[in-house]
């Protein structure tokens, strides 16, 4: 047996040994895969594709009352992320500056060989003179097209004697996380610079409605603003526009305007001037889990519809508590991606708006109107009085009164106007935790209107004897209105 035994010993032996080597030859061809992928230079795509960016330079008169003056504005959807870099050769120092002009500088590049260039609102924005700048140091006077302050973006345009070279707008839906990018500008002022990165994440929200970011570590500093971040195979996927920092420099958090964001705002500066963005007349919130529960719908999704504006929802006859399920064949998984589908769409276009009401699904027929138009008509918020103090009843930790004309005159409300006036709120309840104050109005409740106590109290019995664990409520505070979901466990 000892012989037999010694001869499986060294079997194993050589089993171990082969399957070392198999390791060892995997590994290093996985090594060697990685090395394929890692560029060894970025030297040839930043030959190609630096001549069609530019280096912007702005001229402002200063304002009267002098102050700082840079290429980020007081009012940019960005300033109190950074502000762009303040001097070159010798421009003015911060301070009052009464007729005194003020320079400042920003990035952008050129789309198409006739001289259309695309840069940040903000690097141009109260402009009296824009010059761009070619690696080649040839400069041209432009002339501003179109600005977008929703997405920052601006176009601009300039003539030369031959065809300019120019770069084009990627598919940035297609670029991934860990992808090799390449971030070109003017950064800190001192001319064409390069900086190589990896996209850290996509789909980042910063401010707007519109946003759609791409992240990413390579170096942006002020000045990049407006220049492209490029892909491998040299196309823009992204506009460098915002950088996070606790002290104004590069910490490896910069945001890119998603191309395929800048596409579509580009085409309609380029034919219209300005955006043209598809508007329903609604205001809408997050459906919450409790929201869900509350109206019987089977997950979170979609977009929750507070208020009903004189619009196309109007007119196509949606409600205040329907839940915006699809819109033109999109799956809506929250606001903001209504939000964008819906600007996307086509200005004047009928599209199908599937809803969620009163526990079933309905289709609307939707002819959009424009955002841009419905924003200018929209009237401003008027502040309302002090509510009159007197108490006539107590719900859910709410104290309640009927709306009658002394409450209405007190409060400056419509004739017209009917709910539940919240006198006072528990501080230890739910309502209070979700943001009930008093001086609000309780206009619905499990999704119809309530006119008295009485209403209110019959509505919770309803949703307690359909084993619903919550009630939605429709809360108004001025001219906005909020739904809430309420628990009723006892």
């Amino acid at each position: 047996m000892k012989p037999q035994t010694q001869t499986l010993r060294y079997a194993d032996l050589g089993l171990a040994r082969l399957a070392m080597m198999l390791f060892s030859a995997t590994v290093l061809a996985l090594w060697a895969m990685a090395a394929a992928a890692a560029p060894q230079s970025f030297a040839d795509l930043a030959e190609r594709v630096s001549p069609s960016v530019v280096n912007i330079t702005t001229k402002t008169e200063a304002v009267a009352d002098g102050g700082e003056q840079g290429l980020m504005p007081p009012g940019s959807p960005f300033e109190d992320l950074f502000r762009e870099f303040q001097e070159r050769r010798g421009a003015p120092a911060p301070g009052p500056r009464r007729g005194r002009p003020s320079t400042a500088l920003g990035s952008g590049f050129v789309i198409s060989a006739d001289g259309f260039v695309v840069t940040n609102n903000h690097v141009i924005e109260n402009a009296d003179e824009i010059m761009i700048e070619f690696t080649d140091g040839k400069e041209l006077e432009a002339t501003l097209i179109g600005t977008d302050p929703k997405t920052d973006i601006a176009l601009l345009k300039v003539s030369a004697d031959a065809d300019l070279p120019f770069v084009t707008l990627g598919d940035s839906d297609k670029a991934r996380i860990g992808d090799w990018v390449l971030a070109v500008g003017n950064p800190l002022g001192q001319g064409f610079s390069v900086s190589a990165g990896i996209v850290s994440q996509r789909g980042r929200a910063l401010s707007g409605a519109y946003d759609d970011y791409i992240q990413t570590d390579a170096a942006i500093n002020r000045g990049n603003s407006g220049g492209p971040l490029f892909n491998m195979d040299g196309q823009v996927i992204g506009v460098n526009t915002a950088i996070l920092s606790p002290n104004g420099g590069s910490i490896g958090i910069g945001f890119s305007m998603a191309s395929n964001v800048v596409k579509k705002v580009v085409a309609q500066l380029q034919e219209y001037g300005e955006t043209r963005r598809g508007w329903l007349g609604v205001r809408i919130q997050d459906v919450t889990p409790d929201v869900a529960d509350a109206i019987g719908l089977d997950r979170v999704r979609g977009a929750l519809v507070s208020d009903v504006m004189d619009g196309p929802s109007q007119a196509a006859g949606m409600r205040a508590g329907d839940v915006i399920l699809r819109f033109d064949g999109v799956e809506i998984s929250d606001t903001r991606s209504l939000v964008a589908t819906v600007g996307d769409a086509e200005v004047g276009k009928r599209v199908e708006v599937e809803v969620w009401r009163d526990g079933k699904s309905e289709t609307l027929t939707v002819r959009l109107g424009r955002r841009e138009d419905a924003e200018r008509a929209m009237p401003q918020d008027t502040p309302k009085n002090e509510p009159v103090q007197k108490q006539t009843g107590e719900i859910l930790g709410l104290s309640l009164r009927i709306l009658d004309d002394e409450v209405r005159q007190g409060m400056g409300l419509p004739d017209d106007m009917t709910g539940l006036l919240v006198e006072n709120v528990d501080e230890a309840s739910e309502a209070f935790e979700k943001g009930v104050r008093a001086g609000d109005i309780i206009a619905e409740a499990g999704q119809l209107p309530v006119d008295s106590i009485d209403d209110l109290q019959s509505r919770i019995d309803q949703a307690k004897e359909a084993d619903r664990g919550s009630i939605l409520i429709l809360i108004r505070r001025g001219t906005d209105p909020r739904f809430i979901a309420l628990s009723l466990q006892d």
